[in-house]
């Protein structure tokens, strides 16, 4: 049995790997899906101090408070950030890191460094009235959809548990300064074929920090395979153990 924690990108919310849990569970491993300070349950908690280290933060909690060990620690997005400076905090307790269709930072970075498009997601919201918070993507005629999903059931339900991001999660650095936590195997899922203009993914280097030669899949769907793809995502998961 493994544990795997899932962890969300920008403007979503735990609820989005609803249709993974129950696949990674019925293959005997346990699954955690919390939402970030912010989102879903905890969407009262958007602040303009809400930034990269609350999130960093949220998880490392959950980590010691549950004792978990061996973690299969899965990334979406702007969530590459987040458990890139786990691993770097608790590199012990990791096991594995999967980046899904995921900023991957070096040292220092932030989310404007590695996806420069978000920097203008940043200008437009500084021209509202609350200019420490971006609105999530609009959705757009298809095959892009509203984060790549199409179906009209599952865009309104997307929809629904989307908030705004906080400007200073995209504007902290990472510190990924602890040489333990490159000894950790990775893997990169890549969702393909349907990528926005002005989304640009960095190549994934030949050769990962632990020496190791990269692992990199991809799945033929939009951003948020969790939702369009959960069979075939759950798949390439457990092929990562």
């Amino acid at each position: 049995m493994s544990t795997f924690l899932l962890v969300h990108g920008a403007w979503h919310n735990g609820q989005c790997w609803e249709r993974v849990v129950p696949l990674l569970e019925s293959a005997g491993h346990r699954v955690f899906t919390p939402s970030l300070t912010g989102y879903g349950d905890k969407r009262h908690l958007l602040s303009p101090e809400v930034g990269l280290g609350t999130h960093i933060e949220d998880v490392v909690k959950l980590i010691h408070e549950e004792d978990l060990t061996e973690v299969v620690l899965v990334g979406h997005s702007y969530a590459g950030l987040v458990i890139s400076s786990v691993a770097n905090e608790v590199p012990e307790r990791i096991a594995h890191l999967v980046y899904l269709d995921a900023m991957v930072p070096e040292h220092g970075e932030t989310a404007i460094d590695v996806q420069p498009m978000t920097q203008n997601l940043i200008d437009l919201a500084a021209k509202s009235d609350s200019a420490w918070r971006v609105p999530p993507l609009p959705e757009m005629p298809a095959p892009f959809g509203l984060f790549g999903v199409t179906e009209p059931a599952d865009v309104a339900w997307l929809r629904a548990m989307l908030s705004d991001q906080p400007v200073r999660c995209l504007q902290q650095p990472v510190r990924l300064d602890n040489p333990a936590a490159d000894m950790i195997p990775r893997t990169h899922i890549h969702c393909v074929g349907v990528e926005p203009k002005g989304i640009t993914r960095r190549p994934v280097p030949a050769i990962q920090p632990n020496g190791s030669l990269a692992r990199v899949w991809e799945l033929p769907t939009g951003h948020d395979c969790m939702i369009t793809m959960p069979t075939e995502l759950c798949e390439l998961l457990l092929k990562a153990l």
